[in-house]
């Protein structure tokens, strides 16, 4: 269906702003292959590809891409075809590596996976699975703010104007019955929008007084001596919401559905490893951080941010229509269309091959 004039006209500001997004501890590259996932003898070629192209984030929330890269869990699924990673730092590049067909598949969060969606009246990506929920925490400076209610009036840093974050942020804002300028940040509380890479360093400064953030970020704020006033956790039913999903091009799962199945068994078959060896998945992941940007996370920061994040196949799909109502409500969205997001057909064949109870799209699946 077509989008109205004022869908467009939103969704042009959209793209003008890059809102929507989600700032992460990336860094843009092709990820370094460290020899840990290996073709096995014998293997063939999926549907005849060379490779099939994988992007993630590196950031704990993208647990799930981080072990099965580094264990191998998605290069076993694939047989000879090879499982070739890339790193981004955040959704709108990714998005857009997807969309020109330099990725096929990608680990990435609520709000870009909405925004690429909307943006291309639904014809560029589907939501094929889920990843992983939690891992976002309110952390301040304990000094100058106690409380709640002692937020307002304060700084706190969200990773960027829109993204899932920062949404979340300004509806819990508005839930104090704080009113803030969406676009400036400014009112009862002052929204600073700083890439996660820098936020340390701000809260550091005194530039900031606390920061709602993904982590490892709040576990690296909670190291400089912040404390967690709210986990993001609680505010959600079952303690439960989508911060991670899997997406991949229509045309490429039309295309390869084997290949995209494939892909979706090494994610379900590294999400049962890592619930069932926490420690060692924990490792894993750090070790795959250091494989791509050089530096590995240090152990009173990878802890607690680890802990804090569940790892799941369920998209947990009620939770990004709320997610995507919030933008609205914080006036960042106009009302989208999200019906024909989701595809989990190709993900509930391998959960039941696999004896697993299968996930629902909570109505917005293709049909």
């Amino acid at each position: 269906m077509p989008a109205s004039s004022a869908l467009r006209r939103s969704l042009a500001v959209i793209a003008a702003l890059p809102l929507l997004t989600l700032a992460a501890c990336g860094y843009g590259s092709q990820a370094k292959d460290d020899g840990e996932a290996k073709v096995a003898a014998g293997a063939k070629k999926m549907d005849g590809l060379d490779s099939v192209k994988i992007g993630y984030f590196g950031n704990l929330t993208h647990g799930t891409a981080l072990v099965g890269m580094q264990k191998g869990f998605f290069q076993k699924a694939l047989g000879a075809t090879k499982a070739e990673p890339a790193v981004f730092n955040a959704g709108p590049s990714e998005i857009e590596a997807l969309n020109s067909g330099s990725i096929d598949i990608g680990w990435i969060g609520p709000s870009p996976a909405v925004n690429g969606y909307t943006k291309s009246a639904g014809k560029n990506l589907r939501i094929i699975g889920g990843s992983a929920s939690g891992g976002v925490k309110l952390v301040v400076n304990p000094d100058k703010i106690k409380s709640l209610k002692d937020v307002k009036g304060k700084r706190i840093a969200t990773p960027q104007l829109g993204n899932t974050q920062d949404v979340a942020f300004l509806n819990w804002a508005a839930e104090q019955g704080w009113k803030v300028d969406p676009q400036s940040g400014k009112g009862d509380v002052t929204v600073v929008r700083s890439d996660n890479k820098v936020t340390p360093d701000a809260y550091k400064s005194g530039s900031v007084d606390g920061a709602w953030v993904p982590e490892p970020t709040a576990s690296k704020l909670v190291a400089e001596g912040g404390k967690v006033l709210l986990d993001e956790s609680s505010l959600w039913p079952d303690k439960k919401f989508v911060i991670t999903n899997i997406i991949v091009r229509q045309e490429f799962l039309k295309e390869h559905p084997k290949v995209v199945e494939a892909v979706l068994k090494g994610s379900v078959e590294t999400n049962k490893w890592i619930n069932a060896n926490p420690d060692q998945a924990k490792a894993a992941a750090n070790k795959r951080l250091e494989a791509d940007s050089g530096k590995a996370l240090p152990a009173d920061v990878l802890d607690p941010a680890w802990k804090s994040i569940q790892f799941t196949d369920d998209p947990l799909a009620s939770t990004l229509n709320t997610e995507a109502k919030h933008a609205v409500k914080a006036g960042l969205l106009q009302k989208a269309d999200l019906n024909g997001i989701y595809d989990l057909a190709p993900l509930n064949k391998v959960l039941k091959a696999e004896g697993e109870p299968t996930v629902d799209d909570a109505g917005l699946g293709a049909e």
